[in-house]
């Protein structure tokens, strides 16, 4: 099972999980970024450098975040394994969880 970005990630999207993760498997969507469950190695790496504290292993997602876990596996459905995220760009925007939260105003 790999890990999981849950919610204090939506609309803050900080990127260095991406910078840390050596395998490329973090795709960014339009409000979220999602690690592909098929291709995250487990290694570890993304968790300790995200500032929000957002990503788990999928087993220790906390209760309340828990549908996270469905959508950064369901976000993959359509897209596949295309095995990296950076040859592939931006996902084609959210799984449609993220895509119905309230918008975060920007932080000044």
């Amino acid at each position: 099972m790999a890990y999981v970005i849950a919610q204090p990630c939506v609309d803050i999207k900080d990127r260095a999980c991406i910078d840390e993760c050596p395998v490329d498997c973090i795709y960014e969507g339009s409000r979220k970024l999602y690690i592909h469950p098929d291709e995250c190695v487990d290694c570890g790496a993304c968790e300790p450098v995200c500032p929000v504290e957002a990503i788990f292993f999928a087993d220790d997602v906390p209760a309340e975040w828990s549908e996270y876990r469905t959508a950064d596996t369901e976000i993959f459905e359509t897209l596949g394994s295309p095995g990296g995220a950076s040859g592939t760009g931006p996902l084609d925007g959210d799984h449609p969880l993220v895509a119905a939260r309230p918008v975060l105003a920007p932080q000044s």
